[in-house]
């Protein structure tokens, strides 16, 4: 699978090459005559395991400061929406006890718990993609023993427990998805429910422990009492782990033909709703020398693989894509105490290497041609936990991380996207095949147009967490119309719009005062670098100096 994405990339992207000339300086060519397709908000998706933090304190919080952030609704993921307990979340865990049997075997429905995490996306304009998951202890055919006590640093694999098996009763859990989705009609509306996406499970390669023939039985269950519900109901699968291994691939594929081909075991007519495919895009950190080494490169082969796959079916040609977690490795959970390669979370080489990441996967999507809709950042919060514990979340304690100010900054970017040409900026193929290893950092730019905007966001990104001396960069804007333009950098850098440099300033403290706290929420807003400038523009070109620091990212807004 692999050499064919990379003969792929061969033959479309042969003799780009990376253009870096002058290590002492960069720049950023931005033709805003020159669209490349919508700058759509592929970014405004987020997701996390632990679904009762979603009504907590910190998580509220948070849940209103990305949907304030976004120009559109965003779409929220979460695991463990069917799990059995008491609601108390743990580290990988969640429940909310919805499903429970009577003495005599009846089922009980309590949608309590469910209430309170959709009711909370709701009030704040995000709209769910609703995964379907995971099995009830009364539904489980291995239902001991049920709640994990994972913790990290512990083998991943004892976190799958009763929950992860197939139900005993396939028509049982059907009536419970069909109860689910008739319950949220009732509850918040026809056209409010059609506007979701539902999925079923998580990772089956993985998280599923019955057999594929199992998991495509309880695909077609689900899908039918979903349909049943609600006949307009967008429903699709199935979230994949490693899409790019040969495991991944051929669960893919035997999936796709399931849903076109197979005989249903529910309604026993040929195939299954498929209204939008999901798989998921990781990439691999390091520890290299003592420091913290990336790898985009693997994250952009799980992403390339999914797109092939998409492109490769006519009936998928126009379906809606989901990347369905795409992050820079695979535990949230896990510190960096336990994994010290994870230490890139609380600064700035997470939220450099999203603006990075990002801008390639727009240009994947374009060179597949597929409807990439959205990818989900598997990062939220961690409730009552040690203040930057190196975990993968956007806020800590409720103060929020250098990271969230990138989606701030995707937040400012509308209209249509066009092209950008940098002296020092990473070729598509280069990117996928071996991420910012070279002498030179990746200096990148993403730029959109609008009536009367324009924005470009500028990176200085390279896979080794070295700092260097900063790189000056001048920014040229091709194609205004205008004679001036207002032009306001936004920035993120070790002392921009940096809570965690804020904060090892004040010595880590573990128990910050109120007057501390309110000085980290301030560092954790997107800071503008000096004031707006009125700039001239001469024969519909613009320059634009700035120096940006080793893993720093500018928005350069203009406005006329």
């Amino acid at each position: 699978m692999k050499q064919f994405i990379y003969s792929f990339y061969l033959f479309f992207f042969l003799g780009l090459c990376c253009t870096a000339i002058n290590a002492q300086q960069a720049t950023i060519d931005v033709l805003l005559k020159k669209e490349t397709g919508d700058m759509k908000p592929v970014w405004a998706w987020f997701g996390y395991d632990e679904p009762n933090y979603t009504y907590m304190k910190a998580g509220k919080k948070l849940l209103s400061e990305i949907a304030a952030l976004s120009p559109v609704p965003v779409y929220v993921r979460t695991h463990s929406l069917l799990v059995s307990g008491n609601g108390v979340p743990a580290l990988k865990w969640g429940s909310t006890n919805v499903y429970t049997e009577a003495a005599n075997g009846n089922a009980v429905y309590n949608w309590t718990i469910i209430d309170s995490i959709f009711d909370t996306y709701i009030k704040r304009g995000m709209k769910p993609l609703a995964q379907i998951g995971f099995m009830p202890e009364a539904l489980s055919t291995h239902p001991i023993p049920y709640q994990h006590d994972w913790k990290p640093g512990e083998p991943y694999s004892k976190i799958f427990t009763g929950w992860a098996y197939p139900p005993k009763d396939f028509t049982k859990w059907a009536e419970l998805i069909f109860k689910w989705v008739q319950h949220s009609v009732s509850r918040y509306g026809k056209r409010e429910v059609e506007s979701w996406y539902w999925e079923l499970w998580n990772e089956p390669n993985g998280y599923w422990k019955g057999t594929q023939e199992e998991f495509f039985k309880l695909y077609d269950y689900t899908t039918d009492a979903v349909k049943r519900a609600l006949p307009t109901a967008k429903i699709g699968g199935i979230d994949i782990a490693g899409t790019a291994g040969s495991n991944a691939q051929q669960w893919l594929r035997a999936f796709v033909k399931h849903c076109f081909e197979d005989t249903n075991a529910a309604t026993k007519k040929i195939g299954a709703p498929l209204d939008v495919l999901l798989f998921h895009a990781k990439g691999a950190p390091r520890l290299v020398d003592g420091h913290v080494r990336m790898n985009m490169s693997r994250q952009l082969q799980d992403i390339a693989a999914g797109f092939t796959l998409a492109a490769a079916y006519p009936k998928l040609k126009n379906i809606p894509v989901v990347i369905g977690e795409s992050d820079p490795e695979g535990c949230a959970a896990c510190g960096m105490q336990t994994n010290p390669e994870n230490a890139y979370r609380n600064g700035t080489v997470y939220s450099s290497y999203t603006a990075a990441s990002f801008a390639r996967k727009y240009l994947l999507a374009d060179s597949f041609h597929v409807n990439f809709t959205g990818a989900v950042t598997w990062a939220f919060e961690f409730e009552n936990q040690p203040w930057y514990f190196g975990f993968r979340d956007l806020a800590t304690n409720g103060v929020d991380k250098p990271v969230l100010n990138i989606f701030r900054m995707f937040g400012m970017m509308k209209g249509k996207r066009v092209a950008v040409q940098g002296s020092q900026m990473y070729d598509l193929k280069v990117m996928v095949d071996s991420s910012v290893r070279g002498k030179y950092n990746d200096v990148g730019g993403l730029a959109a147009k609008d009536k009367n905007t324009a924005t470009v966001m500028v990176w200085n990104y390279h896979d080794d967490d070295v700092m260097q001396p900063s790189l000056p960069v001048t920014v040229t804007i091709n194609g205004l119309t205008a004679s001036t333009v207002m032009v306001t950098e936004y920035r993120v850098d070790q002392t921009h719009s940096n809570s965690y440099e804020a904060w090892k300033k004040m010595g880590s403290p573990q128990n910050p005062t109120a007057a501390q706290i309110q000085l980290l929420e301030k560092a954790g807003q997107l800071e503008v670098m000096g004031k707006p400038e009125k700039i001239k523009v001469n024969n519909g070109v613009v320059q634009i100096s700035i120096s940006l620091p080793q893993q720093g990212v500018s928005l350069l807004q203009l406005k006329w």
